[in-house]
């Protein structure tokens, strides 16, 4: 009976040992699930709300352009022998960049010069005048004789009326001094006419010195276009004509292309409100002429040097409410290229002790602003706020937060107002990632 006894109060103690340890295991598994029911704060970036004294800028959308654009054409026909650059490199101005088989204007620059040695040969032989001195030493001869002609007839008609001499010799004498003078003025007439065929044939030498020489100028000419050199500094584009080919017949074939982008122009536009911000000198300061601008190319990356305006238009379009103007900006080395396209803004204003949040910060909702913040508990609120100018990549406040305090820039779509949150700053997300 005692042995029955002591083997069931065994039974009862073990069975109450079992049970104990399914209860504890229960609750250490209740505990568990609970521990893993809570997540841990959400993590987020935060940034600080500054207040300092900070530019206002205006920002315009551009194009870049050359300051300079050559097209180089072949302006004589003939075979494209040889090209002397790499297409896309830096090229001088007055650099070879083209040669045009030079053998058929090399002989017509000869023919042309032995045509003008002809023409001074034949004007120098036509101002020799050698019909012109015969017939004027004819004249003089035939006024010699008219002259004694005179002479005779003056001494016979005295004796004739003293019948010295007979009426026979008198006659004599009168027709020789007609025929002499006969003689005279038709030798004279010739000498007239010839030297005026003289003259005539002097000018005309004279023109055809002067034609020959502009055929010789316009040989070498056509000579000097087959070298083709380059007419700026600056980036040769692509070759568009192979060597060997034939270029020029008909028009002038495009054999490459030269811009000088040092400076390097951009085009915008500016609204009639930012030309009037630009011009204001109670806010800008200064003429916009003497304005700096910055240049924000497509990678967000500044580029190092500063540009002035160079242009601005006469008036404002109607239509579009807008004017043109255009910037230049140094560009050693031909880093930028035409035909890009970037941001350029230029600081208007100051505006003291502005309150500052990063621009990705700020969320749009309903037509209202807000930011989440983070208080020193790092909980998270909702607060709206009113916004003014951009400053570079952060936003003037005007109403809603205080300098100090603390919003989220990154994470805010994973957070609610109420919630706890782990706050980080994005150097230390940066160092996190990096580490994991």
């Amino acid at each position: 009976m005692n042995i029955l006894h002591s083997c069931n109060l065994s039974l009862v103690v073990r069975f109450s040992v079992v049970a104990m340890l399914a209860i504890n295991a229960a609750c250490a598994s209740k505990s568990g699930a609970e521990h893993e029911a809570a997540p841990p704060p959400t993590t987020v970036v935060v940034a600080e709300v500054t207040q300092k004294t900070v530019p206002i800028y205006s920002e315009f959308v551009g194009q870049t352009r050359a300051e300079e654009t050559v097209e180089l054409r072949a302006r004589v026909e003939g075979i494209l022998q040889k090209v002397y650059f790499r297409e896309g490199s830096a090229v001088r101005k007055g650099q070879l960049l083209f040669t045009i088989d030079k053998r058929t204007f090399q002989a017509a620059v000869q023919s042309a010069k032995a045509l003008a040695a002809k023409a001074v040969s034949d004007l120098a032989q036509a101002q020799q005048r050698t019909d012109v001195l015969e017939a004027q030493a004819q004249l003089a001869n035939a006024q010699a004789t008219l002259t004694r002609a005179d002479q005779d007839v003056a001494r016979l008609a005295p004796l004739a009326k003293e019948k010295a001499v007979t009426e026979q010799d008198l006659d004599a004498a009168i027709a020789t001094q007609k025929s002499a003078r006969a003689t005279v003025e038709a030798r004279q007439a010739n000498v007239t006419n010839l030297e005026a065929a003289v003259k005539y044939t002097i000018e005309r030498a004279r023109a055809e010195v002067s034609a020959s020489n502009a055929r010789v100028t316009q040989a070498e000419l056509e000579l000097s276009y087959c070298d083709i050199y380059a007419p700026i500094s600056g980036i040769i584009g692509f070759l568009q004509v192979d060597e060997g080919n034939l270029v020029g017949r008909g028009d002038a074939t495009l054999l490459a292309t030269v811009s000088a982008s040092d400076p390097l122009l951009v085009d915008f536009s500016v609204s009639e409100i930012e030309y009037l911000k630009l011009t204001d000198p109670e806010t800008a300061g200064k003429k916009a002429g003497a304005l700096s601008f910055d240049l924000l190319l497509s990678d967000e990356s500044l580029h190092p040097y500063h540009g002035a305006f160079r242009v601005l238009d006469r008036s404002v379009d109607p239509q579009t409410g807008t004017m043109k103007a255009q910037a230049a900006f140094p560009n050693p080395g031909s880093y930028l290229r035409p035909g890009q396209f970037a941001r350029l803004r230029v600081a208007v204003a100051q505006r003291e002790n502005a309150i500052l949040v990063p621009q990705r910060a700020i969320q749009e909702l309903q037509g209202a602003k807000t930011v989440m913040v983070v208080d020193a508990e790092n909980k998270v609120s909702l607060r709206t706020i009113r916004v003014g100018d951009k400053a570079d990549k952060e936003v003037v406040v005007l109403e809603g937060l205080s300098g100090g305090e603390r919003v989220i820039v990154e994470g805010m779509q994973k957070v609610r107002p109420g919630g706890q949150v782990n706050p980080t700053t994005g150097k230390e997300q940066t160092s996190a990632n990096i580490q994991q």
